[in-house]
């Protein structure tokens, strides 16, 4: 797989406290990538590597095939989750101050930040002072400026908070757009709902550890165990009955609304679906069979805790 970004081996210490220990990742070109853990985990700290903000005792970074360097950064758009915008500045000539810094010309700038003022329907902010603005306000003009160079690299930093939840969808829209026109986007979230939504990939730290890393379909159905969904028609007493021994957990979720039962239950072991699903067919009328997906969250808290538990036990004498 192609990879935009990939951090190798990358450890930073500051006084009396470790913030990355030996974190590798790769981050594949053309998706969304979110990067997950606690508070204190070490995610900023990685973020700031990557923008060139401060270097890592030891390990690399390599962006587009080479070693990370200075020049790199202008084709990375980073928003930071500590807003910096100049509370007495009017929004457009603010706009375009930042946008001249990362090289376009004022003629330009202005056209690109019109369009986008447009697109976000906030052309009536143009003559407003930040300072009128509310937090959600102002961080979606920081998300314009942000991405209006198009760069290659998009690095988020919890980028939906302060927003309700109207705008954080438009936010998700704008960036699941920029995706699919080429951009790679990195963004760091505790909003694990919308990782489900927008990441293809997640990386999840936590103590300074990268502790889990893959595809979120890939997780999902890899921490899904051996629990399934099954649809039928027929009678529930003649399917539980059928199944005594076979199956653990069994639950009558009910109908649904095309008058479907529903249950779920685990497998005692991964390898009885077939006899489990002849045994079920030759009692009620299989409709459908899924395998029951933890959410994100669910993954992220169980994934965290065994961690935790693995951190502080004390070694053996």
């Amino acid at each position: 797989m192609d990879n935009i970004l990939e951090v190798k081996h990358v450890s930073k210490a500051f006084t009396n406290h470790v913030a990355l220990d030996d974190v590798s990742l790769s981050v594949p070109r053309g998706k969304v990538y979110g990067l997950l853990g606690p508070n204190g985990a070490g995610k900023t700290t990685l973020i700031r590597i990557i923008n060139h903000i401060t270097a890592p005792d030891s390990g690399e970074v390599w962006f587009n095939g080479h070693q990370l360097t200075g020049a790199d950064v202008a084709n990375i758009g980073y928003l930071p989750e500590e807003r910096g915008l100049y509370k007495k500045m009017k929004v457009g000539d603010q706009a375009i101050f930042f946008a001249r810094l990362k090289g376009l010309s004022k003629n330009d700038a202005t056209r690109a930040l019109k369009e986008w003022f447009e697109r976000l329907e906030i052309s009536s902010w143009w003559n407003k002072k930040v300072e009128e603005l509310s937090k959600g306000m102002a961080q979606k003009i920081q998300f314009i400026v942000t991405v209006l160079h198009r760069p290659e690299l998009l690095i988020f930093d919890e980028p939906f908070s302060g927003f309700d939840p109207i705008n954080a969808n438009v936010l998700k829209r704008e960036i699941l757009k920029l995706r699919d026109e080429g951009a790679t986007v990195i963004f760091s979230t505790h909003n694990m709902a919308s990782v489900e939504e927008l990441c293809d990939n997640i990386t999840l730290i936590n103590k300074s550890h990268n502790i889990l890393t893959g595809g979120v379909a890939d997780l999902r159905r890899q921490f899904s165990g051996n629990t399934f969904e099954l649809g039928f028609n027929g009678d529930f007493d003649t399917f539980a009955t059928a199944m005594d021994g076979k199956v653990t957990g069994l639950t009558d979720m009910g109908p649904d609304r095309d008058g479907i039962e529903h249950v779920q239950f685990s497998l005692i072991s991964p390898d009885d679906t077939r006899t489990v699903l002849a045994t079920a067919n030759s009692a009620i009328e299989i409709r459908s069979f899924n395998p029951v997906l933890p959410s994100m969250d669910e993954i992220f808290i169980r994934t965290v805790n065994a961690s935790n538990q693995q951190t502080s036990t004390p070694p053996a004498l």
